[in-house]
């Protein structure tokens, strides 16, 4: 057993320093999703239809399905919904 620490569980579970990094900028915009979605009191129906996508694929985000889910599309998503997106770049430490 490893006693080995991690910044972030994506660090730790992913095999790669970038696709963990793809995964915490997917995390972040599905929980920034969810979130704006809930203080607007949208229902999935509702917010399906102003995001441009089905109530399925609404239900896939509310339930955190990340693997369903590309960069891509969770940035136009953000868009669609009223959100602005931003990217920080730093160097690695």
């Amino acid at each position: 057993m490893s006693n080995e620490r991690f910044d972030s569980v994506w660090d730790a579970i992913e095999d790669s320093p970038g696709e963990a990094e793809n995964m915490k900028l997917r995390s972040a915009l599905m929980i920034a999703l969810k979130e704006h979605i809930g203080r607007q009191g949208w229902t999935q129906v509702e917010a399906a239809r102003r995001l441009g996508v089905t109530q399925p694929r609404m239900s896939d985000l509310m339930r955190g399905k990340i693997d369903l889910f590309g960069l891509d599309t969770l940035v136009n998503m953000a868009v669609a919904s009223g959100l602005h997106v931003e990217m920080r770049i730093a160097e690695a430490a």
